[in-house]
């Protein structure tokens, strides 16, 4: 087994590593001005992420969205090609809900304040937490009261913005709470019945990705808002668990749902109800570490050291790649950013 470095990368390598992984998006977890500084000139596209905690005081006092744009944006853009602000993970089912609309719109206004329109501004929901019903896909609906308490105001604001719905979406996840589903779905295997049909539609559907994705745009044409540009914020597949049950937890399986999910995005294929596809995909994450509490502990594409772990092409045709640092540590989550036409 490899050994892993316990030292934190420095900035330097990996925006080396960064540039010869062809990576040109990347996501920004409560990031520090340090780390938008350092990347100015680099045509890299920055999603910044708003943790939770802030939403209280930036949706009851609008100087407070001002301050934050003060501190983290309007030194370094456009020189640090900031492209968008999520505020807030996964906040409507937390006890930051009721405030999440409000601190996403005095952001908004606060950058309509400082002359900046290129900017969009959203928020990142979890699959499993937004979409009720998902399978088959024809049925999946947003999760009651979220829907009408919380998302719809929130799609028509995104609507109007010309933002994005941002969205986390683990197969991974998936298939193990639900036994029915086949692990080659969930692997982008193509195996002669790796396939699951829609029987309300008659959709066929090859692989779970894209079964996942069809759910998110069933729901959001159920609110009235099926043309909203859909961006997955994370989806991966875990090389190693944290107990025994993970068992599908392994190399082997982590690297076919990585060059499973790339060619699937490559060919421009999209899904039965998105024909151009998803706007962006995020993979989790670029560098093995401690992981998500419950569901894996390594989920890099590359090991702590920094060394290649498995052999995959990002590049070539429309493809962004980036990644998502988290400040603290330097811990990376890789985001493969897939602009589609």
């Amino acid at each position: 087994m490899q050994e892993q470095s316990i030292t934190p990368p420095t900035a330097e390598r990996i925006a080396a590593t960064l540039s010869s992984l062809n990576i040109h998006y990347v996501r920004l977890p409560n990031p520090t001005p340090a780390i938008i500084r350092s990347f100015s000139y680099t045509n890299t596209s920055l999603l910044l992420s708003i943790p939770n905690g802030f939403l209280p005081s930036l949706a009851s006092n609008r100087s407070v969205a001002l301050r934050w744009l003060y501190s983290h944006v309007l030194p370094f853009y456009p020189r640090s090609k900031i492209s968008l602000i999520s505020v807030g993970n996964d906040a409507v089912v937390s006890d930051f809900g009721p405030f999440l609309l409000p601190a996403i719109r005095n952001l908004h206004l606060s950058l309509l304040d400082l002359g900046i329109r290129r900017i969009a501004v959203s928020t990142t929901f979890s699959f499993v937490n937004a979409v009720t019903t998902p399978f088959p896909p024809s049925s999946a609906t947003f999760q009651e009261p979220l829907g009408e308490l919380i998302l719809r105001p929130l799609l028509q604001f995104l609507r109007d913005t010309n933002s994005s719905f941002l969205v986390n979406l683990y197969p991974y996840n998936m298939y193990r709470i639900n036994a029915e589903i086949p692990l080659g779905f969930a692997l982008f295997q193509d195996h002669p019945f790796n396939y699951r049909d829609d029987l309300l539609t008659g959709v066929r559907y090859k692989n779970l990705f894209e079964m996942m994705v069809d759910a998110v745009v069933t729901s959001l044409a159920v609110a009235g808002h099926e043309g909203l540009p859909l961006i997955v914020a994370e989806t991966g597949w875990p090389s190693a668990g944290w107990d025994a049950t993970e068992v599908d937890a392994t190399p082997l399986y982590a690297e076919m749902y990585l060059k499973g999910l790339v060619a699937h995005l490559k060919s421009g294929a999209g899904s039965p109800l998105r024909k151009d596809g998803v706007a962006e995909a995020y993979i989790f994450e670029l560098v093995d570490q401690e992981g998500k509490p419950g569901t894996g502990k390594n989920w890099g594409i590359l090991y702590a050291n920094m060394s290649n772990k498995y052999n995959l092409q990002f590049f070539g045709g429309s493809e962004r790649i980036g990644v998502f640092l988290v400040p603290i540590s330097w811990l990376l989550l890789l985001v493969l950013g897939l602009l589609m036409g």
